[in-house]
């Protein structure tokens, strides 16, 4: 039987997470007050918790010289579209995976884990030559592709997780029914399937949206650029824009935080229980 909590215990964990929820809110915090603050208040001394005129110039000149607002929709596309695909090829990759026994099985699943320690910038050469040959450099429907072979390897084995978790005998009663094993998997798994698909969605969407070394191999133009790179432009030889840089590093984690606000549920649940259905 657990005793209960002593005071002393109960007053070390609220201060140990304390701490730890300062160490973590507090980049986020320093970042949004640095983008409301006038660029000549950012390198104040002393330092300004909490500037006394807030200002949205920064954000003025991301939109008005930077032209963000193409690089972030870039991105959003990018992401959604590159996250959606590979969610559809891994889920269908799982489903042969946790359903099928082939000889070959084994060594795909040993190469989609394999290829998760490989880093990515040591295929960037190789992947720039094929790229170019394929006339797809600077081409967000080159990103895209790349993007969707990155993420099918590890999503491919998250997903086999949860149709493994899936009582095969919910299948075999579809199929009694008269369903076909493609209507079943699409009419009965799926529903049960939906907290894993989202997180291996969401997954796929933030690695999309937060990679740089890709995205600044692959693409050339501004036209073209997503928004790890068009961050990667605020920094020069010779000087750091603090003020544009802060106001883009709010509206880069604006969407993955509002993303993770409205799937929690289905994160939690999908993390947790598999997509078993109490």
């Amino acid at each position: 039987m657990i005793g209960k909590e002593t005071a002393g215990g109960r007053a070390v964990r609220i201060v140990f997470l304390g701490l730890w929820l300062a160490f973590t809110v507090f980049p986020l915090y320093w970042i949004t007050i640095t983008s409301l603050k006038a660029p000549g208040d950012i390198f104040s001394f002393p330092l300004a918790y909490w500037p006394e005129h807030f200002s949205l110039e920064n954000y003025s000149e991301l939109f008005n010289k930077a032209d963000f607002g193409t690089y972030l929709t870039n991105s959003l596309i990018v992401a959604t579209v590159a996250g959606a695909v590979a969610t559809a090829i891994s889920m269908l990759s799982a489903y042969v995976l946790a359903r099928f026994e082939f000889r070959t099985k084994s060594a795909l699943l040993t190469a989609a884990l394999v290829t998760q320690m490989i880093p990515t910038f040591i295929a960037l050469g190789p992947l720039y030559l094929l790229m170019t040959d394929l006339k797809l450099v600077d081409n967000r429907l080159g990103l895209i592709l790349v993007y969707i072979a990155v993420c099918i390897p590890f999503c491919t084995v998250m997903l086999r997780g949860f149709f493994e978790n899936i009582p095969d005998a919910l299948e075999e009663a579809a199929m009694i029914d008269g369903l076909s094993r493609f209507a079943a998997l699409f009419r009965v798994l799926l529903p049960v399937m939906r907290p894993g698909i989202v997180a291996a969605f969401i997954f796929n969407f933030v690695n999309c949206w937060n990679e740089l070394f890709l995205s600044v191999t692959l693409m050339n133009s501004d036209a073209n650029k997503t928004i790890p790179t068009a961050l990667n432009g605020f920094i020069s030889s010779f000087n750091i824009d603090w003020g544009s840089m802060s106001a883009a590093a709010v509206f880069t984690i604006l969407p993955t935080m509002v993303l993770f606000a409205f799937a929690s549920r289905h994160i939690v649940q999908g993390l947790t229980s598999g997509a078993v259905k109490g």
